[in-house]
């Protein structure tokens, strides 16, 4: 199973980002796919998951609101719209696949290799 994520940048307080992630290996439509992010010096913290068929999402309190998860399964990528971003966001962001619709990262088996998100004030 190969997952690579995609669209990270540096961005202005306020502004948005989307993150994508392309996976390969693995019939897509079958698994949880998470959204987590990793602060230097933090541990990984979950952000947001996605059951297999998309009608399912759930996001950590402080992202509520402001990001939106969503798949593509035709496409067997899953995005991570991001607005009104703080400096507080400024994190790498890891998409991840799992059988669990879990939000602990313990639950999650392939992992891609992370996008960097910057985000000034």
């Amino acid at each position: 199973v190969q997952l690579q994520a995609s669209g990270g940048g540096l961005v202005q307080a306020g502004g948005s980002l989307r993150l994508s992630c392309a996976a390969s290996g693995r019939t897509f439509s079958g698994y949880v796919m998470g959204w987590f992010r990793q602060a230097p010096g933090k541990e990984r913290e979950f952000v947001a998951r996605i059951s297999g068929s998309g009608l399912n999402t759930d996001y950590a309190d402080s992202m509520k609101g402001r990001f939106t998860i969503s798949r593509d399964n035709a496409k067997n990528t899953v995005y991570l719209q991001m607005n009104s971003l703080k400096p507080e966001d400024t994190a790498v962001y890891y998409c991840a696949t799992s059988n669990y619709y879990s939000s602990s990262p313990k639950r999650y088996d392939y992992w891609g290799q992370g996008t960097q998100v910057t985000v000034s004030s």
